[in-house]
């Protein structure tokens, strides 16, 4: 009787894990960008960068298992990405501790780059704590996107564009 206690307790320890990662793993399918197709959104200005990866000043590299964006409208900047690292100047709201802000005030300089890229600087203009947002992007649709602040260390994100929802 020990025996099948223990067979069975064994099978849920190894059945039930696995049910939990399937339960959990995103079903959201987005149809890959076409070729050509994430210039063509940066020349029109619309689009979401996702972020995949972080790379603080200090510290290692972090995959994100959130949903990070930084979306891009003519009229609109709407940032929400996590930050890590050293600053200077806490927040007002300690729920702000991320890089959240929306913007509508922005200066956008595409340019191209070299072996088929393009580099974005976006400068908010009426947000004090963020200098410039600053993009290499790739024409397969991934890219970097480097954030300066004046109160924080610099951090990276490494993702993908996205057509906006």
């Amino acid at each position: 009787m020990k025996n099948k206690q223990d067979y069975l307790i064994i099978l849920l320890l190894i059945v039930v894990p696995i049910l939990v990662m399937v339960g959990c793993s995103s079903t959201k399918k987005i149809a890959p960008l076409q070729q050509g197709e994430p210039f063509k959104l940066l020349n029109l200005h619309q689009f979401t960068f996702i972020a995949d990866n972080v790379s603080p000043l200090r510290g290692r590299t972090r995959y994100l298992t959130s949903e990070y964006s930084l979306t891009v409208n003519k009229d609109s900047l709407i940032c929400y990405l996590p930050f890590f690292g050293n600053s200077t100047q806490a927040p007002m709201n300690p729920s702000e501790t991320g890089i959240q802000f929306t913007s509508t005030d922005f200066s956008y300089k595409l340019v191209d780059g070299k072996n088929n890229q393009k580099q974005l600087t976006i400068v908010p203009h009426d947000r004090r704590d963020i200098q410039q947002l600053y993009f290499v992007l790739f024409d397969n649709g991934t890219g970097s996107l480097n954030v300066t602040s004046t109160f924080r260390d610099p951090i990276s994100f490494t993702g993908h564009l996205q057509r906006l929802k």
